[in-house]
């Protein structure tokens, strides 16, 4: 079972847990693929796949998958020159219309295992409207609401994070990846999620 781990131990401008990057992969080769060597088939399942992670960490594990909010605020503020901030974000970003909320969570068992941690911005004036209970999965939130989505993964990357590395208790480099959720042919809200090596026990190594 992880060691507690609060947002206020590390979150500084910008709040949230991007990775820094070794290497990273655009539209191209999340259509495509990657090289078995590069990334094993059951991982490319979980990163490349348009299913819901939390539906598969449940399948994985054999324990519902639940989630720990710990970040819930405003995000992209108008800089003094009149342009909006990004909070730092994947490109996508910009497709998502404002102004935003940032949400992040820990996912995990039942047992107190943390398997992955997720960012996610949505428009602010139908973010309650969507996750109306906020300590619910996305997947599951949507799912009571009978919500039709479509899961557009625009991007892969690979790298390092300290605060994930204390929270996960695993070193990295870690493999994450970012995607828009379509609904009624609009973009929804952006996530950016990270996996933990935890999940080469379920999974197998991350190199084929």
């Amino acid at each position: 079972m992880t060691s507690a781990f609060t947002s206020s131990q590390s979150l500084a401008k910008p709040a949230w847990y991007a990775l820094d990057p070794i290497w990273e992969a655009g539209e191209d080769l999340v259509a495509s693929g990657l090289p078995h060597q590069q990334l094993a088939p059951p991982w490319q399942m979980l990163l490349l796949g348009d299913g819901s992670p939390t539906r598969h960490l449940q399948l994985l594990t054999g324990e519902p998958t639940e989630v720990d909010v710990i970040d819930m605020s405003p995000a992209g503020a108008e800089g003094t020159d009149g342009t909006k901030g990004t909070d730092g974000a994947p490109a996508p970003i910009q497709m998502v219309p404002g102004p935003w909320v940032r949400r992040q969570v820990w996912l995990r068992t039942a047992s107190g295992q943390r398997l992955a941690y997720a960012t996610s911005w949505w428009e602010a004036s139908h973010v309650d409207e969507y996750l109306q209970n906020r300590s619910l999965p996305i997947w599951a939130s949507l799912a009571r609401l009978r919500t039709e989505l479509y899961r557009d993964v625009r991007g892969l990357h690979y790298g390092h994070s300290q605060p994930l590395e204390r929270a996960f208790e695993q070193q990295g480099p870690f493999w994450g990846r970012h995607y828009l959720f379509w609904h009624h042919g609009r973009p929804l809200t952006l996530i950016y999620e990270v996996f933990s090596p935890y999940l080469t026990r379920y999974l197998g190594e991350t190199q084929g």
